[in-house]
Order: structure tokens, then sequence, then C-alpha cells
């Protein structure tokens, strides 16, 4: 049997458990090998290592070796280990966004969360129309010509349309550019009022303020947005909309 406690330690740190550990710094030990040796040297039962072996080899750190009639089993260079924690960190960072969009800083009635990538921004939109109600407000400042080309099936088809019906009271401010002159030609169509910010004005954010959420949405890469759900906040951007709105 053989005995190493710190090494296998320090191989489940990489994300095996203790009997593919074992089997494979017993391979280690072995080199190129058979089945019954592996189990013999790893003290793990003959049926139970197939299986253990088959984990090892989706991991990357084992092969197969087939020589004449016989199957033998290799490890991979132990700085495999090395890749297979990158990947971990890879899925890690894919899927953080998510977990942070999850993420309640006090619980209650307050909340921020944060999203990266189109397809949760997406979610985004979709979520803030579900919250709304017949003749609550729906005020946004933004570049809409940056805004709507990012996806204008999505956007402006999907999110736009399904607005429509609901009987919000929707006031728009757009940086000026062509997009925004037809959307303030046809604002009665999109039952909507719109007004036009001065061509110069640099943003590159679309901001959504709702009676329940507020909303800043990074138009250029990398695409990510910030959802917050504080009645303060969401007053105060209220009401900073309506003075600009008075500007215009």
């Amino acid at each position: 049997m053989l005995k190493n406690d710190k090494i296998l330690g320090s191989l489940t740190q990489f994300g095996l458990d203790e009997a593919e550990a074992k089997l494979y710094l017993a391979s280690l030990s072995l080199g190129p090998t058979t089945v019954l040796k592996l189990s013999k040297l790893a003290d793990i039962k003959r049926t139970t290592v197939y299986e253990i072996l088959s984990s090892l080899e989706s991991k990357g750190l084992m092969k197969k070796e087939i020589r004449g009639f016989k199957t033998l089993y290799a490890p991979e260079h132990p700085e495999k280990l090395e890749s297979t924690l990158e990947a971990k960190r890879a899925t890690l960072l894919r899927t953080l966004p998510e977990l942070e969009g999850l993420f309640n800083l006090k619980g209650g009635e307050s909340s921020l969360k944060y999203y990266e990538g189109l397809r949760g921004i997406k979610n985004v939109y979709d979520d803030l129309l579900k919250d709304l109600k017949p003749h609550d407000y729906y005020f946004a400042i933004s570049n809409i010509a940056e805004w709507q080309s990012l996806d204008e099936d999505f956007f402006l088809k999907e999110h736009v349309e399904k607005r429509i019906p609901m009987r919000l009271e929707t006031k728009l401010l757009f940086v000026d550019s062509a997009i925004a002159q037809e959307r303030k030609k046809t604002e009665r169509n999109f039952s909507e009022e719109v007004k036009l910010l001065p061509k110069e004005t640099d943003m590159h954010v679309d901001l959504v303020v709702t009676p329940y959420k507020l909303v800043m949405f990074q138009l250029k890469l990398p695409l990510m947005a910030i959802v917050i759900e504080n009645h303060s906040m969401v007053e105060m951007h209220k009401s900073l909309f309506e003075l600009l709105w008075e500007k215009y």
C-alpha cells in the first residue's frame, strides 16, 4: 500500500477525491502499468479502479496505452495539474458574474446585483418589465444608437414592443442621433415621450429608473450592468431624471 499523506493531501487540493489521488500517486510510481498492479499499490478494489481511471482520464491526468493485447494505464505529467487548476479558474470566472448577480448586500429591502455579458443583461431588461404595473414610471437616459445596435431584435423588437401595451409613464432622454430623431418623430407609436440630449453628450450608458429598480448598463466592452434595488437610490435618480427632463 502506498503511503504519503502529505502528497495525497496536496492532490486533493487540486480537485481530486481521495481515491483519485491515491490512484494517480500510485501510477506516478509505476509508470505504464496494468489495472491489477495499480489496484494492489493503491490498495483499491480492482472493480473500482476502472471507474476511477475513467475519471482521471476525463480530467486529463491519465492515458491508455495499447501494447499488443494489453491495455496499460500511464499518468500524464504532474504539470497537467496546473492545467486542471486553470480550467477550474476559467469555469469560476465564467460563473462569477451570475453568482455576483445573486448577491444581496443586506437582504430584505436593499440589494446590488452585477451582471456581465449580453445574455445576462437581456435577462435584466426582461425582469424590469415583469416587475412593472400599469401607470408605473419607466424613465431612461441612453445613447439609443449604441443601445439598439447591440441587439436590435431584442432591444427594439422585443423589449420595447413588450413595453408598449403596459400603459406605463415612459419618458426617454436620448443622445441626439438619427435613430433618436426617428424615435422622437414616432414617440406616440411607442407610447412614450422622447427628448433629445445634445449630440456632443459623451455617454455610453443606458440608465433606467423604475419604482423598483435602478439599472446602469455599460454600452461598450466589457458589457456589464449593475442593478440596484434601494428605495433611496431609486428616488434620488428619479429626481435627477426629472430635473434633466425639465431642462430639455
